[in-house]
Order: structure tokens, then sequence, then C-alpha cells
């Protein structure tokens, strides 16, 4: 399996010649300005129900648009699904109010070590064509004095991963919230995805992957990023 290597670097800058590009040029090309999901200024002053009744509105056109007899039982609720899927569940991390409340903890047990979650399954979503990324993430941290409940991890994951993405940003997001969250430098963030914008669509090629990770503080060090990777490598599956 070909597997395209990503390493995020969090000061990198978009150049400004990007500007100038237009949207069939840049193509499938994953180009962002900055580790905020762009939003418009306005994107919360209506409710759920409202945005549900919107989208479900503008996907009935879609649907038509195609050619779609929406006066079939099979397809008459679908609008209204998707409308639903979308604000309820597959995007609902863009709305802040979703966010994880996480409570950390003194590290009583005086545990210096790398703490290692992995295979985290997630669900995204590419920005590009609005079809599933999917995959694994792997995360670590060594403490400050404070510890995160376990879960927390994968919740962290799942609300950026919950919005529109590009693999780059979703690896950023999270190294940033750990970051902010557990107070330290010393964050591990990479994930291993699949994307269906690459293996269904365009160059439909099934067999190739994308990584990306990011190394901060004390795992920029090669020692310890290689001890990080080298527990992503044992055999922990468990029936």
């Amino acid at each position: 399996m070909e597997k395209r290597i990503v390493e995020s670097d969090p000061l990198r800058n978009t150049p400004e010649s990007f500007n100038t590009l237009s949207v069939d040029e840049i193509g499938d090309d994953h180009l962002f300005k900055g580790i905020a999901t762009p939003m418009l200024p306005q994107a919360f002053l209506k409710t759920d129900e409202e945005k549900i009744a919107s989208i479900a509105g503008h996907f009935k056109a879609i649907m038509e648009t195609l050619g779609l007899d929406l006066s079939d039982d099979s397809l008459a609720g679908t609008p209204q699904r998707v409308a639903k899927m979308y604000v309820q569940e597959i995007f609902s991390g863009l709305d802040e109010r979703n966010k994880p409340k996480i409570a950390l903890f003194e590290n009583k047990y005086r545990y210096g070590q790398m703490l290692v979650e992995k295979n985290i399954t997630f669900y995204s979503n590419c920005e590009h064509h609005f079809v599933p990324i999917f995959g694994k993430v792997h995360v670590a941290y060594i403490s400050s004095g404070k510890v995160i409940g376990l879960s927390k991890l994968n919740r962290i994951v799942n609300y950026f991963a919950k919005r529109p993405q590009v693999q780059e940003r979703l690896t950023m997001q999270i190294a940033g919230e750990m970051e902010s969250v557990l107070n330290t430098k010393d964050i591990a963030v990479l994930i291993d995805a699949k994307h269906l914008c690459v293996s269904s669509r365009g160059i439909k090629d099934d067999n190739s992957a994308t990584i990306t990770a990011y190394y901060g503080g004390r795992f920029s060090d090669d020692a310890v990023k290689n001890e990080f990777l080298n527990y992503l490598n044992l055999n922990t599956t468990y029936v």
C-alpha cells in the first residue's frame, strides 16, 4: 500500500500566490492558510432546525436536478435525512457547543513517561468533495503535572473530525487542542487515513493511504519520537 507522508509544521505559512490560483488550478491539492476551520461570521445565527430545513430544501433541488423522482417512497425522506445527518452528526464539530468538556486530574501516580492512545477510529469528510476520510489517529503526551481521562482524547479527535476537513488541518487541530488542554508542548499526533476522494473518484487509487504527523516539544527529539513510533508497532489487538 502506498502511503503519502506529510509532517505538519505549525508555523508554516501558505504562500500568498495561492490566492491567484483558480479552483481548477488548485484541483485536489490540499491548500489552506491556517489551522482554524474557515467559517462565516454569521455561521451560528441560524438554529439547528433552521439549518436542517434550509439544507433539506437545497438537497431536494440537487436530487431533482440529477433527475431523481422524490415521489418514490425510498427517496422522499432523503433530503431531510441528509440535512439532519449533516447538522447533528457528521458536521456537528463545526458547532463549538459540541466541544467536549475536559477535566484534568493531578498526576498523583508521578507517571513521567509518555502516554500513548493509539488506533482511535475516526470518520471525517474531505472539504473538497464532501466524501469520507477515515482511518486511525494515534496520540501521545508527556504530563506537565496534569493527566486527562483516556476517553477525552478520543472525544477531542472525533470533535475535530466531525467537520469538512483536510488531513493536515485535522492533525494540527488535534495537536493544538491537546497542547492547550494539557498545558504542555510534549505532544505527538499521527494520522493514517484513507481518502475516498482519491479511491472512489478522480485517480481512483484504492491502495494508497495518507499519513500526517505532528511532533512537539520533547517528541521532536529522534529518540522520543522513535519510542512513540515503536509503541504503534506493538500488536495490541484484543478479542
